[in-house]
């Protein structure tokens, strides 16, 4: 019989392996946010659109977009982002 395992399971990237793909403005904010016990989740790559990297903080369960500027978007149009 085949191999049941799903493949749409998503293979994480540890933390660090993400980090290196951020720019410095993103990464001083987010050495700041890991105090407070964000992490990052994701980077979503879109052809022709910058690199959009998504963060967590487990504490409130909140989600929240780092913009390329270092800027954090707590409250990000998640619709905008299903494809």
């Amino acid at each position: 019989m085949a191999d049941n395992a799903d493949r749409r399971l998503p293979f994480r990237t540890p933390g660090n392996a993400l980090k290196r793909e951020v720019n410095g403005a993103q990464l001083a904010t987010l050495n700041t946010l890991e105090r407070f016990g964000w992490d990052i989740k994701f980077i979503r790559r879109t052809p022709g659109e910058a690199p959009l990297v998504v963060l967590h903080d487990p504490d409130t369960r909140k989600y929240a977009v780092l913009k390329s500027d270092g800027e954090l978007d707590e409250n990000p149009v998640w619709e905008r982002f299903r494809s």
